[in-house]
């Protein structure tokens, strides 16, 4: 090998070496930059919409599921010490807005950190309405996976910690959706606990005092392919 070759790779040796460096702390700044960022919306959060607290709260030791960290195509769950209401409609929005704003890596994130509940009612035969924000539709990226993702993500959190609950149904700033973006289809209702008791019919009244919101829902699960019934006040 030629003296001229030698040094050549040399060069190429310590260029590789300094760019596996600056790939590493850029890498490194940009997952700072996430978290800054990240605990700048909780700050935020934390004055535009308070934590919900009830007199009932007590700590418990909350499932919530977010994105895998090995796969972000698929949900695990994730103990966090919560305080929460013994009422269900309460308890519901307590966990919800945990799994809006407290994902443990930015990656995991299965709903868009701007999504609020606006409203969460139960009906006496166990049917929740999650009202959610339009941010939630212009927001959560467009493709079946994605959008699976998010409803899969409220459903399966809502049933590890709201027993009571039975199947489920999505408004989008309170009127009924066709879809979330696209293709996931929110025309109906999503099971809950699908072992326990079955879902009662839509004409159910609203608990006393919580007035039930408009909506059109089909009697059925994931895929909402049934005439839609309405819900009555």
């Amino acid at each position: 090998m030629s003296q001229r070759l030698k040094i050549v790779l040399s060069i190429l040796t310590f260029a590789v070496i300094l760019g596996a460096i600056y790939l590493r702390s850029l890498q490194q700044r940009v997952e700072k930059m996430a978290e800054e960022q990240t605990s700048e919306e909780k700050a935020r959060r934390a004055v535009i919409a308070p934590p919900i607290s009830t007199p009932t709260d007590v700590p418990v030791k909350a499932r919530i599921f977010w994105a895998a960290a090995d796969s972000p195509t698929k949900l695990e769950a994730a103990e966090v010490e919560l305080p929460l209401s013994a009422d269900p409609a309460l308890r519901s929005k307590q966990v919800l807005a945990a799994l809006i704003t407290d994902p443990p890596k930015p990656s995991q994130r299965t709903l868009p950190e701007d999504a609020e509940v606006l409203g969460f009612y139960v009906l006496p035969d166990g049917t929740a309405i999650a009202d959610l924000s339009d941010t939630i539709s212009t927001e959560t990226p467009s493709g079946i996976l994605s959008e699976e993702l998010a409803v899969d993500s409220i459903a399966r959190t809502l049933e590890a910690n709201v027993t009571s609950l039975r199947r489920l149904k999505i408004l989008i700033h309170g009127q009924e959706a066709d879809t979330l973006a696209g293709h996931v289809d929110l025309t109906g209702f999503f099971d809950l606990h699908p072992s326990g008791a079955p879902g009662m019919k839509s004409s159910a009244a609203p608990s006393p005092g919580q007035p039930a919101p408009p909506t059109q829902a089909a009697d059925n699960g994931l895929t909402a392919s049934s005439a839609p019934g309405k819900l009555k006040p």
